[in-house]
């Protein structure tokens, strides 16, 4: 980002590395699979099928729902069968169990009798096609599920005749859900996105509730990055670990004060990562390197209930030849870090800001990226589809044209009805603050533009600035 880099200061580190006491990740535990638009034939002769949702997720699916909702599960395979293919899913508890030792997570299974398979959980890919009918498995909200928890609908996937066969390890499909009934929500009918990312050495986060829309009384704030952790390099003990300036930590400490009313009302609470002037970096580790500190960011979210990170390659001393434990920086040692967060906490966010070596991240373990990044940010000014940098990433969540308030790197009112025309759905402002001196001038005026030309409505500012009061 840029901007302003944070202190290296000493910080308590106890309750972070509580990861130290989670049980280790599996080294084989593999939560994606292959290539799916190629994923064909395979030894003796055989044809292989895998299982994806209707946004091509295999091996798992996320959800929010107020009420009820679905999730569509499709049987897909390269290859069409001169056969009917029949599939079965049933409820199966043990996949979850499976899950949760491999990873060492502790998520609940969703009470079976709150699940619907339709039709017993059966479905056909009739002869000569790709792809099966869809089963759209049911959920519902009950009085036994707390609000806003994740839970798993564990299902066991089998094909119950035909010539098909699904590959070894991949006969489960997990549906992370969670309930949101009564809960408050920042959606907009445009579907678009708004990342608010916080300098929060000078700017109290809570500011992100000063600003709704006139007529649908949303919030315009989506997602709130707190900016910004570091990743450090433990000399000790020959680890990376996660860092937290005074500021940071005074926010997390105190997240009941500066967290919890912005979850109230239904934003997303992320932690940014960045470098900070030492040789560990986001993308730098080892494969056994990215997992210890995966466990770290892990025990950290659930610590102070974040909902996920944004990673960024920057201020980070590489050095070469890479000391052990390390390896080159990389655009494939950056994925490897996402896909080993996404691996133990696939219920939450995974931001990647289009810069550097996060810029561009290929396939892992046959996973292509846009399935274990959730949203990609451009740098500021960034405007071209990034399809090819995030494989089977959907536009919706490509975030163009992003915004400096605090330098002045504005997005014209014309690029930003052109990016939600084109379907683009996310979009990112940096530094905004209501308590620095070209606010009335610069940011209120930026704010507007993105009401009308993202949300069809009016900003409403109420004028009530949150102070930084930890200091």
């Amino acid at each position: 980002m840029r901007p302003i880099r944070n202190s290296n200061l000493a910080v308590a580190l106890a309750l972070l590395l509580a990861g130290g006491t989670m049980a280790a990740c599996a080294d084989d535990i593999v939560i994606g699979n292959v290539d799916q638009d190629n994923y064909a034939t395979h030894t003796g002769g055989e044809s292989l099928a895998y299982v994806a949702d209707q946004d091509g997720n295999q091996q798992y699916s996320t959800a929010e729902f107020r009420g009820s909702g679905s999730t569509t599960l499709f049987l897909k395979t390269a290859k069409s069968d001169g056969a009917d293919n029949l599939i079965a899913y049933t409820y199966d508890k043990a996949a979850l169990d499976a899950y949760n030792t491999a990873t060492g997570n502790a998520y609940e299974a969703m009470p079976q009798a709150l699940v619907t398979l339709p039709d017993g959980g059966a479905d056909l890919l009739p002869a000569g096609q790709k792809r099966s009918a869809g089963i759209a498995v049911g959920y519902q909200s009950g009085p036994e599920l707390d609000a806003g928890k994740s839970y798993v609908i564990p299902l066991r996937v089998s094909i119950t005749s035909g010539n098909l066969k699904l590959p070894e390890g991949t006969g489960t499909h997990l549906i992370f859900v969670k309930d949101l009934t009564g809960t408050p929500d920042c959606a907009k009918a445009s579907g678009v996105k708004l990342f608010s990312c916080m300098e929060v050495n000078g700017t109290n986060p809570l500011n992100n509730l000063c600003f709704t829309l006139k007529n649908s009384g949303k919030y315009m704030v989506d997602y709130v990055i707190l900016f910004s952790s570091n990743i450090n390099y433990d000399a000790a003990r020959g680890r990376a670990y996660l860092f937290h300036n005074e500021n940071v930590q005074a926010i997390l400490s105190n997240r009941e004060k500066y967290l919890k009313p912005l979850k109230d009302r239904g934003m997303k609470v992320i932690l940014s990562i960045l470098g900070n002037h030492d040789r560990a970096g986001v993308a730098n580790l080892s494969e056994e390197m990215a997992r210890d500190f995966a466990r770290e960011v892990k025990a950290t979210c659930d610590a102070y209930d974040l909902d996920g990170v944004f990673l960024d390659d920057e201020y980070s001393e590489y050095i070469t030849p890479p000391p052990p434990g390390f390896v080159s920086p990389s655009n494939a040692a950056a994925a490897r870090l996402y896909y080993e967060i996404h691996k133990l906490q696939p219920d939450r966010a995974n931001i990647a800001y289009v810069y550097s070596r996060t810029s561009s991240l290929p396939a892992v373990e046959d996973l292509e990226s846009g399935y274990f990044v959730d949203y990609a940010l451009h740098d500021y000014g960034g405007s071209y589809d990034l399809s090819s940098q995030y494989p089977g990433m959907p536009k919706e969540r490509m975030g163009l044209h992003s915004q400096e308030f605090a330098r002045g790197r504005w997005a014209s009112e014309t690029n930003l009805q052109n990016m939600r025309a084109n379907g683009y759905l996310a979009h990112m402002i940096f530094a905004m603050s209501p308590t620095t001196g070209n606010f009335q001038s610069q940011q209120l005026p930026a704010m507007e533009k993105i009401a009308r030309a993202l949300y069809d409505d009016e900003c409403v500012y109420d004028g009530q600035p949150y102070q930084v009061d930890w200091k």
